[in-house]
C-alpha cells in the first residue's frame, strides 16, 4: 500500500486432499481470501510455491494458468458475477465457450440439478439471491473441474437460504468427489466440512 508493506499472509503451510471439503474461517481481513484466491491461481504470492495436481501453478505463463483455471477449477464468488444481459443458461455456458467446447444439454442438466429447471431462461435481475447463486454453482460445474473454491458464497443470503447453498455445495462435492474450498465466517456452516482450518493475522490458529 504506496511505501507500506503488507503482509496478508504470513508463513501458511497447508495441503488439501484430493476429495476432501475444507472451511477457511476466520475474522474479517485475516487474510482467508488472499489464501483461497493464491491457491486458485488468482493471486500471485511474493514467496512459496502452490503446487496443484503435481505442477507449480505460479511458474506456469499467464495463458496456461488461465487453461488451468477454467478447465480443471470451479469458482462461486459472495457476488454471484452473473452478466446480468444473459440468462441463467446462457450464463452457466460461459466458461465452455471459453473452453471451446458449448454444451447445452449439460448446462441444462447442472441447471435442473441445482433446482432451476424452471428458471434456466430467467435473466439474473428475474431471479432471488440464492437463485442467482444457484446459477453460479452450476456454471462452476460446467467444465468438470476437480477443485472448487468458494468465497463467501452464503455472504449476501439469509440464513436459511445461506444453508441451502452450503447443503447443495457438499451434496456437489461428496457426489461428484470433487474438492472443495471455502471460506466463510460463519463456523457453524463451517463445521459440516471435512476440516476446518482457523486464519488470525495471516497464520494459521489450529
Amino acid at each position: 500500500m504506496g511505501r507500506t508493506n503488507l503482509n496478508v499472509l504470513r508463513g501458511i503451510s497447508i495441503g488439501v486432499q484430493k476429495g476432501e471439503t475444507v472451511f477457511l474461517c476466520g475474522a474479517s481481513g485475516a487474510g482467508k481470501t488472499t489464501l483461497l484466491y493464491t491457491l486458485a491461481g488468482l493471486e500471485r504470492p511474493e514467496g512459496g510455491t502452490v503446487t496443484f495436481e503435481g505442477q507449480d501453478l505460479y511458474s506456469l505463463g499467464s495463458d496456461r494458468l488461465a487453461r488451468v483455471r477454467n478447465k480443471s477449477m470451479g469458482f462461486i464468488f459472495q457476488s454471484y458475477y452473473l452478466l446480468p444481459e444473459l440468462t441463467a443458461l446462457e450464463n452457466v455456458k460461459i466458461p465452455g465457450m471459453l473452453a471451446g467446447k458449448v454444451n447445452s444439454e449439460l448446462a441444462e442438466a447442472l441447471l435442473e440439478r441445482v433446482g432451476l429447471k424452471e428458471r434456466m431462461n430467467h435473466l439474473p435481475s428475474e431471479l432471488s439471491g440464492g437463485e442467482q447463486q444457484r446459477v453460479a454453482i452450476a456454471r462452476s460445474l460446467v467444465n468438470d473441474p476437480t477443485i472448487l473454491f468458494a468465497d463467501e458464497p452464503t455472504g449476501n443470503l439469509d440464513k436459511n437460504t445461506g444453508e441451502s447453498i452450503i447443503e447443495l455445495l457438499l451434496g456437489v462435492a461428496r457426489d461428484d468427489k470433487r474438492t472443495l474450498v471455502v471460506v466463510t465466517h460463519d463456523e457453524n456452516l463451517a463445521k459440516r466440512g471435512d476440516r476446518l482450518l482457523r486464519i488470525e493475522d495471516g497464520l494459521l490458529a489450529n
